[in-house]
């Protein structure tokens, strides 16, 4: 394909249309083609043709939170287009709507044929994805239906339901078959000289087990004074830096989309909530770990974020053992998934609890909720949620057996699961992968401020001074082991994780930096790996590299061994704040926002690593969310970190 993917995102729904904005039903690769609720794909073609052809492209779709573009039909210099077709497009909640515009260049009357061929696959987005896996559907019945005003595609498959209408306005002259499953709407306009139609054409999903009573917008321009109103609300009273207008407009960027990633989720009594979702396209869905870092980086600013993520992920605790969602009991969900092979287990991803850190986090973001905004109701309310919290990560999780958070491989889902969770970002500096039990650096950090937290949480709103005591003996116990076992002396930089049989994995990692957001290392030691990770191996001009440069490990484009992520030096700038680095946290902010101002000030999920001295424009990561939570609001983060200097 040559064409570029444009997104479209609001709440639980994306489309990935082309420069045509047209959809071609492509299968398979890094960027999804279609339209997409719930994980399945209910619009898989989308195309346009007048007078038999495909239209020239005068304008091609431009990035925003509409599609808009200028087409003519094909011809050449002496032969001026008779015609020009202005489309624009744009998302709701389970809907896309296009206007289309057909104005005549000619003083005499003119007749256009213009047809839309759509279908709807009700592809699973797991089928989609480029590790080649395919999934049996025994059973599994397409069914199309030509209504007087559109068309209505339907999906069965045992007790699952989907359904996908077509609507237009006027409507369509006809409805053909095309012989592929798709159908073709057809109009024959009759131009005055000079003259204009228009059509409005709109798509509503219906996701499986989706019942709510919606409605799609009239237009485009409906849906989009929609979203822009929710950005306006959500953007409302957030005092922005005058002094560094990069930063500010990084934080405005940042702030519209978490207003858009914000998808449908339920609390512990069936309440209805919006909660983070992790990024667009394939993971507009709640992660648990991304949805509390976005919520624990907006905090300051936002805190209902958290108010809604707390709930949610107190709701999908697990509370019984399963193998292959690697649940324990008190542990918080990694992934949730509505999808059809999530909904009949061929993918483990339902509820999946394959993640070593979420659950520390849970309670960090508990804590920090309370402190920050002094309303005690979540943790009041959410209290056995947190102490099952505390003990999976006492017993489950490894604490009290083996001193540390351990996570295994796990055959059916990740290997890694910490937050670089790609099969071999946990390595050593030769790129070796460690046997055995892995024991994340990072993660230690995480529960030794989760347990400091949340005994805080027992003495002053629990009423529980034991359970306090307990747990802040098993901080600082936690804390001493740590820096016995992780530091290498000979960096002076602690390792990345311990193996099996406790022995070092020796990369120099930016999860030393998660270490200091924690305050897991003492002053002199955090001090240390503070400055070293502004050394030029490490900082790249726009970032701290997730694995310094000059070891064999290190790759400028693998997505964990040596790219640059937002969200990890936003970490690593609060980080340095907290030991008084405030000179380094500066450099890394300034790295930061000038990436963001390079990229229309939004920060992607991820950039390569490669080094500002000789690539002075941030080299994107090729396969990045182009929209991602933690990334949106990193900035917030690094204004907290910085404030306005």
């Amino acid at each position: 394909m040559t064409d570029r993917h444009h997104l479209l995102v609001h709440g639980g729904t994306f489309a990935a249309v082309g420069d045509r904005g047209d959809i071609s039903g492509y299968r398979g690769g890094s960027a999804p083609d279609g339209m997409f609720v719930q994980d399945a794909r209910h619009l898989s073609r989308w195309q346009l043709t007048v007078d038999g052809a495909v239209p020239d492209t005068l304008t091609p779709v431009a990035d925003g939170d509409t599609a808009r573009c200028v087409l003519v039909p094909r011809g050449g210099r002496n032969e001026p287009p008779a015609y020009t077709l202005f489309r624009e497009q744009a998302v709701g909640d389970a809907s896309f709507v296009e206007s289309l515009r057909v104005t005549s260049n000619r003083p005499v009357p003119t007749t256009v044929r213009l047809a839309v061929t759509a279908d709807a696959d009700f592809t699973d987005q797991f089928e989609l994805r480029s590790d080649h896996r395919t999934y049996t559907k025994a059973g599994a019945v397409r069914s199309r239906q030509s209504l007087g005003h559109g068309v209505e595609f339907s999906y069965r498959r045992g007790e699952w339901r989907s359904v996908t209408t077509v609507t237009a306005d006027p409507q369509p002259d006809t409805v053909e078959e095309t012989g592929t499953g798709a159908r073709r709407l057809v109009w024959t306009l009759d131009l005055e000289p000079h003259g204009t139609a228009e059509l409005v054409l709109r798509v509503m999903a219906r996701p499986h087990g989706d019942r709510r009573a919606l409605r799609v917008p009239r237009s485009p321009a409906a849906l989009k004074e929609q979203l822009l109103a929710r950005e306006g609300r959500f953007m409302e009273g957030v005092a922005l830096p005058a002094g560094w207008p990069e930063l500010s407009a990084a934080c405005t960027r940042g702030l519209a989309d978490l207003a858009a990633l914000q998808v449908p989720a339920k609390g512990p009594d069936g309440e209805e909530l919006r909660v983070p979702a992790a990024g667009a396209p394939w993971f507009l869905t709640l992660l648990g770990r991304d949805a509390l870092l976005t919520s624990l980086f907006a905090l300051p600013y936002r805190p209902r974020l958290a108010a809604a993520t707390l709930p949610a992920l107190a709701a999908t605790q697990a509370t019984d053992a399963g193998a292959s969602e690697v649940a324990q009991p008190g542990k918080i969900v990694h992934e949730v998934r509505h999808g059809e092979l999530a909904h009949f287990g061929q993918v483990p991803y339902g509820r999946y609890y394959g993640s070593v850190d979420a659950t520390p986090l849970f309670l960090v973001l508990l804590g920090a909720y309370t402190e920050q905004t002094g309303d005690t109701g979540p943790a009041r309310r959410l209290e056995p949620h947190a102490r099952a919290a505390v003990g999976w990560m006492l017993d489950h999780g490894g604490l009290t057996s083996r001193g540390y958070l351990v996570y295994r491989a796990d055959q059916g889902g990740l290997a890694n699961q910490n937050w670089k969770d790609s099969p071999g970002a946990i390595c050593s500096a030769e790129g070796t992968r460690p046997g055995g039990p892995v024991t994340a650096a990072g993660a230690q950090g995480y529960a030794y401020d989760a347990l400091r937290r949340t005994a805080w949480l027992a003495r002053t709103l629990w009423q529980d001074g034991t359970y306090a005591d307990l747990l802040e003996q098993a901080a600082g116990d936690l804390r001493d082991r740590f820096q016995r076992d992780f530091w290498m002396p000979e960096h002076s930089f602690p390792a990345l994780a311990l193996d099996g049989r406790g022995e070092k994995v020796d990369a120099l990692a930016s999860d030393a930096g998660h270490l200091l957001w924690s305050g897991l290392l003492d002053k002199e030691y955090g001090e240390q790996v503070g400055r070293r990770l502004l050394e030029p191996d490490f900082f790249s001009g726009w970032g701290v590299r997730t694995l310094a440069a000059g070891q064999p490990a290190y790759h400028p484009l693998s997505y964990h061994r040596g790219s640059v992520w937002p969200h990890d030096n936003a970490l690593i700038a609060l980080g340095l704040a907290r030991y008084g680095l405030h000179d380094e946290a500066r450099t890394i902010a300034r790295g930061l926002v000038d990436a963001a101002s390079a990229t229309g000030h939004r920060l992607p999920e991820v950039l390569a690593g490669y080094g500002r001295d000789t690539h002075p424009e941030p080299v994107p990561y090729p396969h990045a969310c182009v929209r991602e939570s933690r990334s949106a609001s990193a900035p917030l983060a690094l204004l907290t970190a910085v404030g306005g200097a």
